[in-house]
């Protein structure tokens, strides 16, 4: 929906807006908010910040159009206007053009007329906002990727780069902050992220400690893959390390009582990794998918507080060097036969 903000001192244009375009305002397409004068529009701008477009006369009482235009121009610059007065002479017109004015329509108005000026409008903001997005999100990029990789994605490296996967033998961790939610319902925005990138930190330390990858973050869920030798194994170590340095950590500082702890799911096998994403938004997250995978998070989702979970196979493999608990069958999700589950102790 597109707000519009109409600033004209005759009062009989805020009836007739409204009953010419009283479809596309029940259609929710339009929204219209009014002012008598430049002063009051730049009020009404100032409770209203998601007006898009602004609809002025010349000639108001205490703050003409043209000054609208000018202080239009130095506090609200995305905002584009439209001159729409009986004054229609060159002069005014180009004084308007050359203070910011997007367009021009002249009094008495062509109802017609103003509705595809406003459309053509409304497309030029929309075109604005996506080209002052696209920038933000390049920016952000440039934040965080080597400019070798950004020429890279830019290329027809990364074109084929998208069909590139393979299969391999690894383990793949999730690693979940417990009782996150709880934190997140009472606790400001700015807390939340605050306490969720410090446990983060603290978990991906471990991990890369071990020669693990950070395959992804998923809300307050880390997921990890190890390769190479010993693969299982280095999975389990940071998962105990994880799960005891971040029962160590003191009692959070919030509303409600939260002493963090984590509940882990493990499994280890064959996983396809490759590039999962979009060719046409070139956009791709490197990722493993698979039953192992899978496997892994569901574990992790019968896992209770302070628990990593392994199943019958991964056991079997690493039983001459952890001590595991038998925990018996449980059902896993989507599985038709239910897993012999261990908890790993230390």
């Amino acid at each position: 929906m597109t707000k519009i903000l109409i600033a004209d001192d005759e009062t009989d244009l805020e009836i007739l807006i409204k009953q010419k375009y009283r479809q596309k305002i029940r259609e929710q397409h339009y929204s219209f908010v009014f002012a008598t004068n430049g002063t009051e529009a730049l009020r009404v701008l100032d409770e209203n910040p998601d007006v898009d477009i602004v609809l002025s006369d010349i000639n108001m009482p205490e703050m003409d159009g043209l000054t609208l235009l000018t202080k239009l121009g130095e506090a609200h610059p995305l905002i584009k206007s439209v001159m729409v007065s009986a004054y229609g002479d060159m002069d005014n017109i180009r004084m308007a053009m050359n203070r910011g004015a997007f367009d021009f329509v002249t009094k008495p108005v062509n109802f017609t007329d103003l509705e595809t000026t406003i459309e053509k409008t409304i497309q030029h903001v929309n075109q604005l906002k996506e080209t002052i997005q696209a920038i933000k999100e390049n920016n952000i990029l440039k934040m965080y990727v080597d400019h070798n990789v950004l020429n890279f994605m830019s290329g027809r490296e990364y074109e084929a780069s998208l069909s590139a996967n393979e299969t391999v033998e690894a383990s793949v961790a999730f690693i979940d902050i417990c009782s996150f939610t709880s934190i997140s319902e009472t606790e400001s925005p700015d807390n939340v992220v605050m306490l969720l990138n410090q446990y983060f930190d603290l978990i991906v330390k471990e991990i890369i400690a071990q020669g693990g990858l950070i395959d992804k973050f998923i809300g307050d869920c880390v997921m990890a893959v190890f390769k190479g030798e010993f693969h299982l194994d280095r999975a389990i170590e940071a998962s105990l390390a994880i799960r005891n340095h971040i029962e160590a950590l003191p009692q959070a500082a919030s509303k409600i009582e939260f002493h963090p702890k984590v509940s882990i799911g493990i499994n280890s096998g064959e996983m396809i990794s490759g590039n999962i994403g979009s060719k046409t938004l070139k956009r791709l997250d490197y990722t493993v998918i698979g039953d192992t995978v899978n496997t892994a998070q569901r574990l992790q989702s019968l896992a209770q507080n302070g628990q990593i979970l392994i199943n019958e196979e991964a056991y079997g493999k690493v039983k001459q060097s952890f001590n595991c608990k038998l925990l018996g069958s449980n059902p896993l999700k989507n599985k038709s036969v239910e897993a012999i589950v261990y908890e790993v102790l230390n």
